[in-house]
């Protein structure tokens, strides 16, 4: 872009309002529409049936409604073009397009020029966030609109009801039937058009219906159908006249139905309908003054539902806590909790938000994008950290909102605070990468900044609890290395490659293609479309491996002793795992055919920690000590800040005991002479070695600390 004359975005503004304006500019929407907006697969859906939909001469669906949006400035003129005239607008319309995008990088493409001053961030500037902001890529899924928008207003269908005639359920039904005839109607237009015979062809009619036709697709009686289609179309008086530059108030957003005559009505995006069903009744209520401190409240209510209802699914109803108030030791009221996950030693303290970012903020406004970033997030995420630090630091108590006190562990090894928000935030991500202000340690992670429809992806793929806690893990450890424009990206890297970044990575980049694999399994849960469910992964690597049937072990007892083991062994590489899963699979076959006891110890994944387990038939007082003395000494010898150790039965291979050790690595003199007698570690990570530990006696008093590290005296510990 260095060197090249970029016009102002309001030049390139008024010469594309001048073109959407022209005769029969209509068809050359219905042109990108039909070729941006639909998806063609075979039998089944693959990843590739999705590229085009991130290619870089797609009109992503926020360009092609800044196109009908100036399209209606002026009365709809339905002329067919000449054949050249089309395709010599098409072809501008996507030149004016790139230009336009260029001239929103602008602001933050004149800091990368020699000799710009380069202390100051240029994307905590409300300019070049404008860019992100339009272009970063839509929050939802089309189906989690149509899926949540019954949850989020179910509780005001009376005044919708009473005030449009209609309920909401009844508006997702007709969205749906819409939605069906014009991708039956877009088949059978397209198979009409032959180039070669007649040039002048149009896409236009595949995307008009009219009344009659939903009220006999959708079931809901015509009169209330006829209520649904006026509420959601463009009033005829309307010529969005407000729509004056790019980042203003776009009313075919909010009213995305088009009148093409007094019956029939054109959906050029049925994205933007389902969109506006799920977010356009909320301002309906705002102006109703008696009405509009419920409708907040509902509001509210629905985003805490939500976000709990997607934990449970992951979590179980048992450990998860809705309202959850944290007071401290004298009674007093600290904060509150939306909602509260309890797994074992780990915590999740969700918080909620119903702010949304305003047309003010997108302007470029600095002031406005912070205040609204405030209220939207920060103040969310600086309750969540609140609250984590307070789970951390003990001596408080918390009541859930049935008014029961919650227990909870002694030690908690990680809090994970999240801040989710209910409807689209444009740039979500890319904001809480440049804004968001946090304190964070080992214990107390960063705060995770997405939205109900991240949190619904995330809980639908990573439907175990380890898994998941595994992705807040990562998520916390390496999102300061990732840029991204938003979490569905990231969620789908983690779902292919599992998001553990090596530290000789300083900052990544993911593109949005990325999320291929995620959309495509998402389209075939959800839309219930033929092909693979599950990418292939993390989540389909240790299929019918010991590692897997440990991993389920773990997460169905929950216990913080192993829930430790249980993430670390997820963040390991799937050479190292299978690695594992024979040597345990070997173990527990040799225990079974010789009677004798058997152990192995594994370093792997990070060099300061790694897992030795023993196969034992011994009586479990005894088995526990010895574990205890090896895993402490095996710790030592390799300097290692974190252990883990197993026990397992010889019949089943099913565990007897898990436990973890934490502590600093100091040295230790009769700690070396024992280490010293331990066979050499592997010579590569991940690697096994499974040769007995000798029985070395230690010359230590027993009346003196254990030299595994215990803490207690040698003859009560090792002796």
């Amino acid at each position: 872009m260095f060197g090249m004359t970029v016009r102002d975005e309001s030049e390139v503004f008024a010469e594309l309002a001048e073109l959407c304006t022209s005769s029969g500019y209509i068809h050359v929407i219905a042109y990108f529409c039909g070729r941006d907006n639909f998806i063609r697969y075979g039998d089944q859906i693959l990843k590739e049936d999705l590229e085009h939909q991130y290619s870089e001469g797609r009109l992503v669906r926020t360009e092609i409604s800044t196109l009908i949006g100036l399209l209606v400035r002026q009365p709809i003129d339905f002329t067919m073009p000449s054949a050249e005239q089309r395709n010599a607008a098409i072809e501008r319309t996507q030149e004016l397009m790139l230009e336009l995008h260029h001239a929103l990088t602008k602001p933050w493409m004149e800091s990368f020029k020699p000799g710009v001053n380069r202390s100051v961030d240029p994307f905590t500037q409300g300019a070049s966030l404008r860019e992100p902001i339009f272009y970063g890529g839509e929050s939802a899924y089309l189906f989690q609109y149509r899926e949540f928008v019954e949850p989020k207003y179910q509780a005001d269908d009376a005044w919708l009801e009473s005030t449009k005639g209609f309920r909401i359920g009844q508006a997702r039904i007709v969205a749906n039937a819409i939605g069906a005839i014009v991708n039956e109607r877009q088949l059978a237009v397209r198979k009409t058009i032959d180039p070669k015979k007649n040039p002048e062809w149009s896409l236009l009619p595949g995307f008009e219906f009219n009344a009659t036709e939903v009220a006999e697709r959708s079931g809901v009686e015509l009169a209330a159908v006829e209520r649904i289609l006026d509420a959601f179309a463009l009033p005829a008086d309307d010529s969005n006249e407000r729509f004056t530059a790019l980042n203003e108030f776009n009313a075919t957003n909010a009213t995305p139905l088009l009148r093409k005559d007094k019956a029939t009505f054109l959906l050029l995006q049925h994205y933007s309908l389902v969109e506006a069903i799920y977010e356009t009744p909320f301002f309906w209520m705002l102006t109703d003054r008696a009405y509009k401190a419920t409708a907040l409240t509902h509001r509210g209510t629905f985003t805490e539902d939500f976000s709990a209802e997607c934990l449970t699914k992951v979590f179980g109803k048992a450990r998860v806590y809705r309202n959850v108030d944290v007071y401290r030791s004298k009674g007093e009221k600290l904060s509150e909790i939306d909602v509260l996950v309890l797994f074992g030693d780990r915590a999740i303290v969700v918080q909620n938000k119903s702010k949304r970012l305003t047309i003010e903020a997108r302007k470029g406004n600095d002031l406005q994008l912070q205040d609204d970033f405030k209220k939207a997030v920060q103040d969310a995420a600086d309750q969540a950290m609140l609250c984590a630090e307070a789970l951390v630091s003990g001596g408080h108590r918390l009541v859930d909102g049935n008014g029961t006190e919650v227990a909870l562990v002694e030690t908690f090894r990680e809090v994970f605070p999240m801040c989710v928000v209910s409807d689209h935030y444009p740039a979500l991500a890319f904001q809480a990468r440049h804004f968001l202000k946090f304190r964070s340690d080992d214990t107390v992670r960063p705060p995770l900044v997405t939205d109900i429809f991240a949190l619904d992806a995330m809980t639908e793929m990573l439907q175990s609890p380890l898994h998941l806690l595994n992705y807040l893990h990562a998520r916390a450890r390496f999102g300061g290395k990732l840029l991204v424009s938003h979490e569905l990206t990231t969620l789908s890297f983690h779902l292919k490659e599992n998001l553990w970044l090596g530290g000789e990575y300083d900052m990544v980049t993911l593109g949005d293609d990325i999320a291929l694999d995620l959309d495509t399994a998402m389209m075939a849960r959800r839309e219930g479309l033929p092909g693979a469910k599950t990418p292939e992964g993390i989540l389909t690597r240790l299929n019918g491996t010991a590692a897997g049937r440990l991993i389920a072990e773990i997460e169905a007892s929950a216990d913080p002793s192993t829930t430790s083991l249980g993430l670390w062994l997820l963040s390991l590489n799937e050479g190292t795992l299978r690695t594992i899963s024979k040597g345990l699979d070997q173990l527990v076959s040799e225990a079974r055919r010789d009677g004798q006891n058997h152990d192995m110890t594994v370093v792997a994944g990070d060099p300061s920690s790694g897992l030795t387990v023993h196969c034992n038939h011994g009586d479990q007082t005894e088995a526990t000590r010895k574990l205890l003395a090896h895993c402490n000494l095996r710790k030592y010898s390799q300097k290692a800040d974190s252990w883990f150790g197993l026990l397992l039965n010889p019949q089943d291979g099913t565990v007897r005991l898990g436990l973890s050790a934490f502590y600093p690595w100091e040295p230790n003199p009769e700690m070396e002479k024992l280490a010293a007698a331990l066979p050499p570690p592997p010579p590569r990570p991940g690697s096994i070695f499974s040769k007995p530990a000798p029985a070395v006696k230690p010359k230590v008093g027993r009346n003196e600390p254990c030299p595994c590290g215990s803490g207690r005296k040698f003859k009560k510990c090792c002796l």
